[in-house]
């Protein structure tokens, strides 16, 4: 077969020709590049048919498009090794699947300001949900500077007051022992994920405020009672974060609560939503029970008052006698101050001139 062309709009059918006549010498090409699968026997004769008229159009050059596509189309891939691929994604069927780890998260992200009382044990709690092999690690902030505290349970930190408690099954708490103004701040719990998990908590350490104070409410540091008269003392607590009933009365050095010695004493204690109100009795006052008479909460904070127990006249005209008696020159000419301290002093004395 001979295709000659002289038109140059027409290479197309040049590139037909050739190839047509490439196939003609060479019979045997067309069953090595496609090998179509044999025909079922029911239709033997059709598509046998079909096929030599196929091959007689492509030997003509008048071989549709769809025959040249099955000729021209690049391989991708057989049938049987796509479904050789099926087969073991079927035998291993997480052998492609992308897993996601779910991150850590915590429990409790409000409660992330604590208030802990001067003296007192402060509680710092970090409760972890979907840790895993994770670690938990407690830092103290100070600006940029990061201290480690504890990785995971162990203490890193010098100071033996700190210390990692864990409670099952989540809360990595931070214990501060004996909890001082120095040790307010800020604390972050981290988790070692990818990203990093961190939890800020804010430290703060209140020391509590003790008054010993009159009917009205107000701070005294002397008080005077006649002999035979009932010693009223009324000690107030404010400040307090964690209200305690542990509220101590002393006499000099010895403890009043329990003392059952004299008899006659009684301390009654009122706890209230920041502090506590704490009372003193002491009947039937005498000149022993003069002195320095002191209220603490524990050993956090205390308040001092001196009592003056005054024999024959009232406290009020003992007053009035040692100040006309011993303060000399006009009244009106001294200065206040000192006249208050002076008058107390002399108060003081003439107490114990008395006695």
């Amino acid at each position: 077969m001979t295709c000659l062309t002289t038109s140059a709009s027409s290479p197309v059918i040049f590139v037909a020709c050739g190839f047509v006549s490439l196939l003609l010498l060479l019979p045997n090409a067309t069953e090595g590049i496609v090998k179509p699968p044999p025909p079922p026997s029911h239709n033997a004769g059709g598509q046998g048919a079909q096929q030599q008229q196929q091959q007689q159009q492509a030997a003509n050059g008048n071989a549709p498009k769809s025959f040249w596509y099955d000729f021209t189309s690049p391989f991708t891939e057989s049938y049987d090794d796509q479904e050789a691929a099926e087969a073991n994604t079927e035998e291993s069927p997480g052998a492609e699947e992308v897993t996601t780890e779910p991150l850590p998260f915590f429990e409790d992200v409000d409660s992330s300001n604590v208030t802990a009382q001067l003296g007192s044990t402060a509680i710092l709690h970090c409760r972890v949900n979907d840790l895993r092999e994770k670690t938990v690690s407690w830092v103290r902030r100070h600006g940029e500077e990061l201290r480690l505290i504890t990785f995971g349970l162990h203490t890193y930190i010098s100071d033996s007051r700190f210390s990692l408690l864990f409670e099952a099954p989540n809360d990595w708490r931070l214990q501060i022992r004996y909890a001082s103004a120095r040790d307010q701040g800020h604390y972050e719990c981290q988790v070692s994920s990818h990203p990093p998990r961190v939890l800020q908590v804010l430290l703060t350490v209140v020391a509590p405020r003790v008054e010993i104070v009159d009917e009205r409410g107000v701070p005294m540091v002397d008080k005077f009672y006649k002999t035979g008269s009932t010693i009223e003392l009324k000690c107030v607590i404010s400040q307090v974060p964690h209200p305690s009933t542990y509220v101590t009365w002393k006499h000099g050095q010895r403890m009043l609560n329990y003392d059952t010695s004299r008899g006659g004493i009684s301390v009654k204690t009122d706890i209230l939503s920041s502090g506590a109100t704490s009372f003193l009795y002491i009947a039937n006052a005498n000149q022993h029970d003069s002195g320095n008479y002191t209220c603490a909460l524990t050993d956090v904070a205390d308040a001092t008052i001196s009592v003056h127990v005054l024999n024959g006249e009232s406290p009020a005209a003992m007053q009035h006698s040692g100040s006309r008696l011993l303060l000399a020159g006009p009244w009106p000419l001294w200065p206040l101050g000192l006249a208050t301290s002076a008058a107390a002093q002399l108060l003081v004395f003439n107490n114990r001139w008395i006695r």
